[in-house]
């Protein structure tokens, strides 16, 4: 440990540079197992990656003979090869400059720095996970260029432009800073001088912003990023509307977003509650699918807040907020987790970056479930879709439709799935739709 607020930063260069001193890892349970926890999990996904690669088959599935050619699954399966290998890549580099950050002791670096700009503790807590972020900022943002303007562009699925592409960064910035700096500014402040009850006060103020934003984020801070004009006159939109009184779905208007402007893939979503509810259409998926294949789609984005799905995960994501807050409140007083990273002084913006890291296992572990429940919810919008349209041919088409626009993995690992995938596979979506029973003839 370093016996003093300079030990362990060496004078470099002319000019006042200083260099991060390499330092040898304590030797204690919270390290032990963070940093087991940091290489099981790289090696799972890196196992995972490699399953995926080494599950792409050859020969199409026949289900989908009538809709991808030859040389479009082809496409398909080096996409996917593509995908995966530079996520290899790039995560085999975050862990490596985590791990040389970590154990040249920059974080007790980078805490002697911030504390002695002479700021009081919420300010200096501010700066210190800004910086941090600002950093990993800087280091994936070639990850992101080359994921965009290669990757993508090499495709077919580019369409940002340099200056969309710095745009968008620079209000992604600018909404971080302008609501998340006072969010963690509020939590600092509660943890730090309300006592003992301090995480329930944060875990009330993280729910009213997260709620907040569910409520405004659709009229508010979407149209940021994108336009969003009201589905135009026509078949499509009489049909939707016409579906919607048959269910008992109040909607004012369903919206068409320019997801062209960056990307040719096709999408479509539900977002918010209340009177800012929207059902969102990409304009690339308007342009793919016929009017009965997007009413079977819009169907099924229905049937999730029919079923309750969006306030079941809103209460899932409270509960899970307020035991991380709890068990942060507890780790705080451990001063051992503060002497993993060679932090001298505990403060609570490091303990709560620190904790971040050694929870990351409990994370994995509940991603399991919490994946499988997300994919349960999404074979039973399926269902509603199918069983209030009375057709099933529609869906499966559309589907099928989306998987040749996108290029998606029609054969993924089923270790994969059960890490990664928030929706069934493809084939096993069709196979489950398939099964309902219509009066629709087979």
């Amino acid at each position: 440990m370093f016996s003093s607020a300079q030990e362990g930063i060496e004078p470099g260069a002319p000019g006042g540079l200083f260099f991060i001193k390499p330092r040898v890892a304590p030797v204690n349970v919270y390290a032990v197992i963070i940093l087991a926890a940091l290489l099981a999990e790289y090696v799972l996904n890196i196992v995972s990656d490699l399953l995926t690669l080494r599950n792409l088959q050859s020969a199409r599935p026949a289900e989908f003979h009538d809709t991808f050619e030859d040389g479009e699954y082809e496409e398909a399966q080096a996409y996917t090869r593509t995908r995966t290998r530079f996520g290899i890549v790039s995560s085999t580099v975050g862990l490596v400059v985590l791990l040389a950050f970590w154990f040249a002791g920059g974080f007790e670096w980078l805490d002697t720095l911030v504390r002695g700009w002479g700021f009081g503790p919420i300010v200096t807590g501010l700066l210190y996970v800004g910086l941090l972020v600002l950093g990993r900022g800087v280091l994936s943002l070639p990850f992101s260029i080359y994921s965009t303007f290669v990757i993508e562009e090499r495709f077919g699925f580019n369409e940002t432009t340099p200056a969309t592409f710095v745009l968008d960064l620079l209000k992604s910035l600018g909404l971080g800073v302008a609501i998340g700096g006072p969010l963690l500014a509020a939590i600092l402040w509660f943890f730090g001088s309300t006592g003992p009850y301090g995480w329930v006060y944060a875990w009330i103020a993280v729910t009213a912003v997260m709620l907040v934003l569910q409520f405004f984020a659709p009229r508010y801070l979407m149209p940021i990023f994108n336009d969003f004009e009201p589905l135009e006159e026509g078949d499509l939109r009489d049909s939707i509307f016409s579906y919607a009184d048959s269910v008992d779905f109040p909607v004012d208007e369903v919206y068409v977003m320019d997801g062209s402007r960056r990307s040719n893939k096709a999408n479509a979503f539900f977002t918010g509650f209340g009177s800012n509810r929207r059902i969102v259409l990409f304009d690339t998926l308007v342009e793919e699918l016929s009017v009965d294949e997007l009413l079977s789609v819009v169907a099924h984005e229905m049937g999730h807040y029919k079923l309750n799905h969006i306030p079941q995960r809103i209460a899932i994501s409270v509960i899970q907020t307020g035991v991380l807050f709890l068990l942060l409140s507890v780790f705080l007083q451990v001063e051992g987790l503060f002497q993993a990273f060679y932090v001298d002084q505990p403060a609570v913006y490091t303990g709560l970056l620190f904790f971040g890291l050694l929870y990351s296992p409990v994370d994995l572990l509940l991603s399991i479930p919490l994946n499988a429940w997300s994919r349960h919810h999404e074979f039973q919008a399926d269902r509603f879709a199918v069983e209030t349209t009375d057709r099933r041919r529609p869906l499966v088409d559309g589907l099928k439709g989306l998987a040749e626009t996108n290029l998606s993995n029609l054969t993924p690992h089923p270790l994969t799935v059960t890490l990664d995938y928030s929706h069934p596979p493809l084939l096993e979506r069709i196979d489950t739709i398939r099964a309902i029973s219509v009066s629709e003839p087979a």
